[in-house]
């Protein structure tokens, strides 16, 4: 797969990151790589999504990219620090299979979930 130069760039900035990014964020660190607008942001996003190579985070926001090496077409979860902000994408195909049988019961097909589990991670607990 082959992603165009500003997609890269957008994959790039958020792999390095630590935290997730919004795409202002993402935007004033891009500035310099060609962009100028909130929309062009936007518009690598989406690809990237669409590819499973970033996921958003609803509660933040936010977006990161996936830690699973694409393979986030489906479900994804999500363990957020509230206290350090830390992230950490989980991969469970029970969880998965379990969220698929639950809406077939519902009578509705799933395509893709998002699950964000907000806490406090181990080391702020001890902190």
């Amino acid at each position: 797969m082959t992603l165009a130069k500003k997609e890269q760039l957008v994959l790039d900035t958020l792999n390095e990151g630590e935290m997730p990014l919004g795409a202002y964020g993402l935007l004033d660190r891009l500035r310099g790589d060609g962009f100028s607008a909130p929309v062009q942001v936007y518009r690598s996003l989406e690809k990237l999504q669409a590819l499973g190579l970033v996921h958003r985070l609803e509660s933040l926001n936010a977006y990161t990219a996936c830690n699973l090496s694409g393979d986030c077409l489906g479900s994804a979860a999500f363990v957020i620090c509230d206290d350090c902000g830390v992230i950490d994408e989980l991969n469970d195909a029970e969880l998965q299979r379990d969220l698929a049988s639950m809406a077939s019961r519902h009578g509705f097909t799933l395509r893709r979930s998002t699950i964000e589990l907000h806490g406090t991670c181990t080391r702020c607990a001890k902190g």
